[in-house]
């Protein structure tokens, strides 16, 4: 059995709680059957175990160096598996017939991608970012730009990157500085300096593409003044010569982890390359000015949902290598058994260790089982003929993108942590992969903004959007699950009535904080918030496979009900005890002077 991902859960995920052959008698996927989504698990599968797998530990060990004149230096064994991944197809394999795609349903593409993301999650970075440049380039590009740009990046042939951070701003996207000049000829001169760009620069293909968010010369001041441009490192001459563009690599970042990810500084328009005799790096404005950032979210909330799926993937490989040791490793006699003499037990045997593999299991398999729900969402919206029914599952999706992305970044990294603990001390060592993991994933609670910012994101926008329809839909989804579960009584039937509870105790402390007009107050224990409608959300995940797995008999069944018995009774008690504190509206963080810490 493999220890990157369960290809058991993932068949019991994908054909038996999301029914996933249902989709193809959509017309979009009416060429597919079973076999041929089965077949392209196998395929990502053979990718992870064959080429990422090994590669991983490789990129680990040998991070980018930046050599003389300003080229990135990676191993070989990146390129080898990237070309491995680009051979079969699949970076765009969920695309149109007409992109070059084959249509493949968005939750299978995912859940093949989620086996490169958990054998690697800096290779499969490069991968990531350069499907989601394509697809907001194809949803808001010229049809210039879309055969120039992105239908190279479909095909591997370049990549992509989103450059948005800056020295001076971080996150806060309204300070940014880099400038694009009209040069009178349809296009832009880039000026400024990019910050944390991952797939920065290397060559793993002929060209990389950079989107950029600058402010045009003259544009007003924040984020309404933002505008975005496709920045080739390479331009071609009207004589058909290619040329290095006015960007280059300021210096490298040396994360913790996913280091054969490349991370850099970017400088724009320095006059270290001067295509055209001129400074400036050359530019090309998609879109409208001053749509820079919304455009941009159409990249950022992929990537949102590529880093959580990421997160998730990251902790359930922590956690089959822990729980493989856990079955192998022998110490220790169970507490009925002192005898000396007596042979040492696997420690699996042992009730803590069982707790601590019980608790990996409950948040990774519930991460996984989020993300894969909301890309079937994708798969809903695009099979859907009725415009309302679009919308409503573009808004389900959009509330739970945050949670998506940061619940699984947090918790899967704690699940990382007691996959460590598991190994005892060899788990803190390079021998095992677990150390690894864990630096790996910590990465995932940084990438595509911070916990807080998604927290901000939920409960400031997403639960309010459209006077709470968005959220209306969620909890319309809950309470027919709970229906469901209700019906079928008891362990099924209990969990439910919890997971009703606590829904309604969130909707109403959220109509409450709103309700208050005490914004600043409230958005100050937005943190909080975001773990409980996480719980909330992953509880009722489980609810629903629960229901799935209803009368199914077997240890994975057993499994799964043990995993979704420890959500019930050990952490949704938890997280609800925090509602009357947020319902409160404490001002304990708020009232904090900076001088006391």
């Amino acid at each position: 059995m493999s220890l990157i991902l369960s290809r058991r859960d993932m068949h019991f995920l994908l054909f038996e709680w999301l029914g996933i052959e249902d989709l193809l008698s959509a017309p979009r996927y009416e060429a597919h059957d079973r076999d041929t989504l089965v077949a392209v698990l196998d395929l990502a599968e053979t990718l992870a175990e064959d080429h990422f797998k090994s590669a991983n530990r490789v990129a680990d060990r040998q991070e980018p160096e930046l050599a003389e004149g300003g080229k990135v230096i990676l191993p070989p064994e990146i390129g080898e598996a990237l070309s491995a991944f680009i051979e079969t197809g699949m970076l765009s394999a969920s695309q149109s017939n007409e992109y070059g795609g084959i249509q493949l349903p968005f939750v299978v593409d995912r859940a093949a991608f989620a086996w490169l993301q958990a054998a690697s999650p800096a290779i499969s970075g490069y991968g990531l970012l350069s499907a989601a440049a394509a697809n907001l380039l194809i949803t808001h590009g010229s049809d210039d730009q879309v055969e120039q740009y992105a239908r190279p990046m479909l095909a591997g042939s370049t990549f992509g990157t989103m450059c948005l951070s800056e020295p001076q701003a971080g996150s806060s996207l309204a300070d940014i500085r880099t400038t694009a000049v009209p040069d009178g000829e349809g296009r832009y001169r880039l000026f400024g300096n990019k910050m944390w760009i991952s797939g920065a620069d290397h060559d793993l293909a002929g060209s990389i593409t950079h989107l950029v968010l600058a402010r045009i010369r003259g544009a007003e001041p924040g984020i309404k003044g933002l505008s975005l441009f496709i920045v080739p490192r390479d331009v071609a001459l009207g004589d058909g010569q290619t040329v290095h563009n006015d960007v280059i690599v300021a210096g490298l970042n040396h994360k913790m982890g996913q280091r054969g990810t490349v991370n850099a500084a970017l400088n724009f328009g320095e006059g270290a390359f001067t295509p055209e005799g001129e400074a400036g790096a050359i530019g090309y404005l998609i879109g409208a000015p001053g749509k820079g950032l919304s455009l941009m979210f159409t990249m950022m909330n992929e990537a949102r949902i590529g880093v959580g799926t990421s997160a998730a993937a990251i902790g359930y490989t922590g956690f089959l290598h822990a729980t493989d040791y856990a079955r192998t490793r022998l110490q220790g006699r169970v507490a009925s058994n002192r005898d000396p003499a007596s042979a040492p037990v696997p420690i699996i045997e042992h009730s803590d260790i069982r707790r601590l593999l019980l608790i990996q299991k409950a948040y990774v398999e519930g991460a996984l089982a989020l993300n894969l729900y909301c890309a079937r969402l994708v798969d809903e919206a695009r099979c859907s003929d009725d415009a309302g029914e679009q919308e409503s599952m573009t808004l389900l999706l959009d509330l739970l993108t945050p949670v998506a992305k940061s619940w699984p970044s947090e918790f899967c990294l704690q699940a990382n942590s007691l996959a460590i603990q598991v190994h005892g001390g060899y788990g803190y060592t390079r021998d095992y992969s677990v150390e690894q993991f864990y630096r790996d994933n910590r990465l995932n609670a940084i990438h595509e903004g911070t916990h807080g910012i998604q927290a901000l994101d939920l409960l400031g926008r997403k639960v309010t959007m459209r006077d709470g329809e968005a959220l209306n839909i969620f909890a319309a989804r809950v309470k027919k699950t709970c229906s469901a579960g209700h019906d079928l009584g008891g362990e099924v039937a209990e969990h439910a009535a919890e997971i009703a509870g606590l829904l309604d105790e969130v909707v109403t402390t959220t109509r409450q904080l709103h309700d208050s007009g005490a914004s600043e107050a409230v958005l100050a224990n937005a943190w909080p918030y975001l773990e409980v409608f996480g719980h909330l959300a992953i509880g009722w995940i489980w609810l629903e496979q629960l229901i799935a797995a209803h009368n199914k008999q077997g240890d994975f069944y057993e499994g799964k009900r043990a995993a979704a018995r420890y959500f019930r009774r050990w952490e949704l008690p938890r997280v609800r005890a925090l509602l009357p504190r947020i319902g409160e509206i404490d001002r304990t963080v708020l009232d904090t002077q900076a001088e006391w810490l």
